[in-house]
């Protein structure tokens, strides 16, 4: 017969030692004991103290991914990532997450939508990047595609734009094609579609006056010049020039300017 004849408790912690037959059998924590009425002189057979040993063991799960929870939001998969790594089976992970969703500590699509306000927010991630971002934490695709629909296409095109004027104002001594180039290849990185990027595109104004040209092709012109002259001569020179200054965005009549001046000069 397996008697309860000691129960203390442990220093700092809401855990008590209990002790069956004079030896000390196993630790609980307050809920387990409550749960099981575990008293000095109760009987316990095996299948009980088994019993005892898994709701523990759970109880144990639910404690740790709370913890893990008290720095930021998680998904269930990362939850149950983090007690599989721990060492705790399957099951007792499977049991401690129902634990977390029935208190509403867990909850996928509370998690889902505040991890897209986020990337808007800090990122300015479009759609595809986000839903990316989703897809890692595990999260279910129809969650997934319920949270997607509330990025509405007004938003994106606000955030887009925003990302393009940055881009404009980093980069002033670009000429438009290559700006251009670089929105569409940011905007596509960040997530967002063909069709936000075009519109983008068209709406940003990139025309530049004869002296901003100018000012252009004499610090990218002169680059260009000087990477070819030493391998190329007078035609051949400038077909090379114009040809690397014409794939850069300058106009035919910018680049034929340039290329007098810089045959007067010599």
């Amino acid at each position: 017969m397996q008697v309860i004849t000691k129960i203390t408790r442990q220093k700092n912690r809401d855990r008590y030692n209990i002790y069956v037959n004079e030896k000390f059998a196993f630790s609980v924590d307050e809920s387990t004991l409550i749960k099981f009425g575990l008293t000095k002189g109760k009987i316990l057979d095996s299948f009980e103290i088994d019993e005892i040993a898994y709701e523990d063991e759970i109880s144990k799960a639910f404690n740790r991914a709370l913890n893990y929870l008290s720095y930021q939001m998680r998904s269930e998969y990362e939850i149950k990532k983090k007690l599989l790594d721990a060492g705790f089976g399957e099951s007792v992970a499977l049991e401690a997450i129902q634990k977390l969703k029935r208190l509403g500590f867990l909850n996928d699509e509370t998690y889902s939508k505040a991890l897209l306000e986020t990337k808007k927010r800090t990122a300015k991630k479009g759609p595809m990047a986000i839903k990316q971002d989703l897809l890692k934490k595990g999260i279910d695709q129809n969650i997934l595609e319920k949270t997607l629909e509330t990025y509405t296409f007004e938003e994106q095109l606000r955030l887009a734009r925003q990302l393009a004027e940055k881009t404009v104002k980093m980069n002033p001594k670009k000429t438009p094609a290559q700006i251009k180039q670089k929105i569409r290849d940011l905007l596509l990185r960040k997530g967002y579609s063909f069709e936000i990027a075009n519109e983008i595109l068209d709406q940003i104004d990139l025309e530049r006056d004869d002296d901003e040209w100018h000012d252009l092709i004499s610090v990218q012109g002169e680059k260009v010049w000087n990477k070819y002259a030493g391998k190329y001569k007078d035609k051949q020179l400038e077909l090379k020039v114009k040809q690397a200054l014409y794939q850069k965005g300058f106009p035919l009549e910018i680049i034929e300017r340039f290329i007098d001046e810089k045959r007067e000069n010599e």
